[in-house]
């Protein structure tokens, strides 16, 4: 079993599914349409971030992912260990790519903000909680190992951990 800082509870994958409390992250009222951030160019239109290209006069602000980047402040961390993943740790830096690029193309505000190597293994950071969880299931599902999840309710944070 992982150990994780207090105020981190093991949860189950279905207890995922709604976060407990709003994300600070998330804009505190309605933007105005069309809205583009002008670091990584995707466009608020029809009430959510989109890859488009934005209309002539669009107003700018940085999107909630543009802003965890900067700020250096993940909303899912994914911890990687065992000698599995040291045997293996191309092949699955790859599936870790290919599940972001497929989840960043629908929902551009889920980004990988780094992956470091740490004493155990990896440590992958990213924008949103869902695609920490959706890289560990995808893992699970390739590779099998042990998958856990903790979520510390207060802080709006998932650490996920898998290992084989």
């Amino acid at each position: 079993m992982s150990k994780h800082p207090p105020g981190f509870n093991l949860v189950r994958r279905d207890q995922l599914m709604q976060e407990a409390v709003h994300d600070t992250y998330q804009s505190k009222g309605k933007l105005a349409e069309p809205t583009r951030c002008p670091d990584c160019g995707a466009v608020f239109h029809g009430g959510r971030w989109q890859w488009m290209d934005a209309p002539a006069g669009a107003h700018e602000t940085l999107c909630p992912a543009c802003q965890r980047i900067r700020d250096k402040f993940p909303a899912g961390f994914l911890s990687l260990s065992g000698d599995f993943l040291d045997v293996h740790e191309a092949e699955i830096r790859r599936l870790i790519s290919h599940h972001e690029d497929h989840e960043k193309a629908e929902h551009p505000l889920q980004r990988i903000m780094d992956i470091e190597e740490t004493p155990d293994g990896l440590m992958v950071t990213t924008t949103d909680m869902h695609l920490a969880r959706g890289i560990g299931e995808a893992l699970q599902h390739a590779y099998q190992g042990d998958l856990e999840y903790h979520y510390n309710p207060d802080q709006n944070l998932l650490r996920v951990s898998w290992s084989r």
